[in-house]
């Protein structure tokens, strides 16, 4: 057994430091070996602790989460997750995290809530367990194909993700002309940060880029996110493809789960399919993926190298389901490829 995960617990609060050590606490493979309340406390305690994983919160005094996270990339890079509330103006904050190179994000609790944190303990043992360098945003990438360099064929886009799935988004969809394939997106994010991510990915995006919404028609050039928090995405009607919000149980502990869209895609498009996993914890989408490739989808997955967490990646690796293993930068223009009309019509 490896030695329990180290964690620092950062927040301006007593009563959410006290809730985010009795989580963590509870896990025997997590250990917290100290508590700070702002981030000239927490600059002290990373110097003299030499934490795994910080756990941070957004808004501090003396300095916020954002300009101190910025600090540690550069100066001490190390696994960080930001704790976050579940606002509007949290998650928009959280997403620039996320981009600052942040591990992962957890909102935190409401009243009621009785599954504070979720799987936070979780997140901290993979964070802790991950070799990645965290000092690297998202980088530039090149202008994507003009609208009358790309034809686009016939398929539908569908992409799974998690843990570092904001950053693996942003590098895939800026490879996208405004004219892409119809895409969905499933990406493991808590209630309302949905929202802002589609948001935020609108602004950075040739596409048009929104939160999916029940009987969403799939369109060229509009990429739909799967909303956080209640219901799955899954795509229906044979005749006009649209996006559909069914209520159910969570899958593979996620709701929306990466599975229950890459089953739809399967059953209702076949071969004019691309299926695309990208970085996260876990096995979600790895079942999905492969029922996607024996229907006739093309299937991707990213490398392990540029991962995040190469979890979903590499247990649909390990089951066949992927056709093609690409790094990051790669993933992008290989689905336009797979995508793009043929000469002799459209596929």
């Amino acid at each position: 057994m490896s030695a329990p995960a180290r964690v620092l617990v950062v927040d301006d609060s007593p009563t959410m430091r006290g809730l985010i050590t009795a989580v963590l606490s509870s896990d025997p493979e997590v250990n917290v070996i100290g508590q700070a309340g702002d981030a000239l406390e927490a600059r002290e305690a990373i110097k003299r602790l030499n934490p795994d994983v910080v756990t941070l919160d957004i808004e501090m005094p003396n300095m916020n989460g954002l300009d101190f996270l910025e600090k540690i990339m550069t100066l001490r890079p190390m696994p960080v997750i930001m704790v976050s509330t579940m606002t509007h103006r949290g998650a928009e904050a959280t997403l620039a995290a996320l981009e600052i190179g942040a591990f992962d994000c957890v909102g935190k609790p409401g009243p009621g809530d009785l599954r504070p944190f979720g799987d936070l303990a979780e997140k901290v043992k993979a964070a802790a367990r991950t070799q990645r360098q965290f000092s690297q945003p998202v980088a530039a990438v090149a202008p994507p194909p003009s609208v009358a360099d790309f034809r686009v064929g016939r398929k539908i886009v569908a992409i799974g993700s998690s843990t570092g799935g904001v950053e693996a988004l942003i590098a895939v969809l800026q490879k996208f002309p405004a004219n892409c394939p119809p895409t969905v997106i499933t990406q493991h994010m808590p209630p309302t940060f949905t929202k802002s991510f589609a948001e935020r990915l609108n602004r950075l995006c040739a596409p048009v880029v929104q939160e999916a919404t029940d009987g969403a028609r799939l369109e060229i050039g509009k990429i739909y996110l799967a909303p956080g928090g209640e219901r799955h995405l899954q795509v229906s009607g044979a005749s006009a493809p649209c996006c559909r919000l069914v209520d159910r149980a969570p899958v593979n502990g996620h709701r929306p789960s990466v599975d229950v869209l890459f089953d739809s895609v399967a059953e209702l498009a076949g071969r004019n399919a691309v299926g695309v996993i990208l970085t996260g914890m876990g096995r979600d989408g790895a079942a999905g993926l492969l029922k996607m490739r024996h229907a006739g989808a093309r299937t991707l997955g990213q490398n392990e190298k540029t991962c995040v967490v190469y979890g979903m990646p590499r247990v649909a690796h390990e089951l066949g389901a992927v056709e093609q293993q690409l790094p990051l930068s790669a993933i992008g223009e290989e689905i336009l490829k797979m995508t793009a009309a043929r000469k002799e019509g459209t596929e």
